[in-house]
């Protein structure tokens, strides 16, 4: 397996944009095999990219979580994910999902009208993902995009015709997809995680206090059962949830870091009660904070 950077966990900056570089500003592609399972949360969490996305489930099932919708995938099934669109993998056991990573321009250049007339049209539109299903009639795009994984495991992998596929691919996904301008039909996406990436930095910023439901909808004038509405509908969870999952996240760095105390590191991260802390923690790494340093210890 090749996780985006081998340790199992999504880097992120603070407006969830992956920090993990695709393939070189040469050649601006990546192919992962990866297995959601071995992610911290058994999930590889909210992130976007530039660059858009082709995901394969070869074994196994996984959710997929893309802006405001939710898609089960199984095997022998894929999803498309545009470019800059919020999403997320989920697996309630092991599973194989190859994929690959590229940016638009690698098919052609932003100003040719090859890009005007068949990528931007893509970029551009309300889709924010494709499913691909054999049952949808989709065998052809299926069976690219298995060549293209084909070609990278083989230890020959060309560009050109890494490039070739993919222009193939693209040109079958243009011809089946249904196209809205995002003009007349605006992503939801779009205001959205704006709105989402504000509150999520003030509780990245934030989590270490006491903080409410009224200080996060605060920072974006907002009613509190809008808060929890854009919260349930796009990452569907809530921004409680959220908070708590994002401080056992920082707990379980600073059990890997440090010798700071369980009891510290729970005060540190927002935590008022120890046991709570210890619940909780258990409940998303399966392992208490003492077995999680003992397994992940850094120093």
């Amino acid at each position: 397996m090749k996780p985006h950077n081998g340790a199992g966990k999504t880097i992120t900056d603070e407006s969830l944009r992956e920090m993990v570089r695709h393939g070189s500003e040469e050649y601006p592609f990546q192919y992962y095999v990866e297995d959601p399972w071995m992610f911290d949360f058994h999930c590889i969490d909210w992130h976007w990219h530039p660059e858009v996305e082709f995901v394969y489930v070869e074994k196994g099932m996984v959710e997929c979580l893309v802006g405001s919708d939710r898609h089960l995938l199984s095997a022998g099934t894929g999803i498309f994910i545009n470019s800059q669109v919020i999403h997320r993998m989920e697996a309630t056991e092991s599973a194989i999902v190859p994929n690959i990573v590229f940016s638009p321009a690698l098919l052609s250049p932003e100003e040719s009208l090859v890009y005007r007339n068949y990528i931007q049209p893509i970029l551009n539109s309300s889709l924010e993902s494709y499913t691909l299903s054999p049952n949808a009639g989709q065998n052809e795009v299926l069976d690219t995009l298995l060549s293209v994984f084909i070609l990278q495991e083989s230890g020959n992998a060309c560009e050109m015709e890494t490039v070739e596929l993919l222009l193939k691919l693209w040109r079958m996904m243009y011809e089946n997809m249904e196209i809205t301008e995002s003009i007349s039909a605006p992503r939801s996406s779009v205001r959205t995680q704006a709105q989402l990436q504000i509150m999520m930095q003030f509780i990245h910023k934030n989590y270490s206090r006491q903080i409410s439901l009224d200080d996060i909808a605060e920072t974006v004038t907002l009613s509190k059962s809008s808060v929890l509405n854009l919260f349930n509908k796009n990452i569907h969870t809530s921004p409680i949830n959220y908070l708590v999952n994002y401080r056992l996240k920082r707990a379980a760095k600073l059990l890997m870091g440090t010798e700071d105390s369980v009891s510290a590191i729970a005060r540190d991260t927002g935590f008022e009660n120890i046991g709570y802390f210890c619940r909780k923690f258990k409940e998303s790494f399966q392992v208490t904070p003492g077995e999680y340093r003992k397994s992940h210890k850094l120093l």
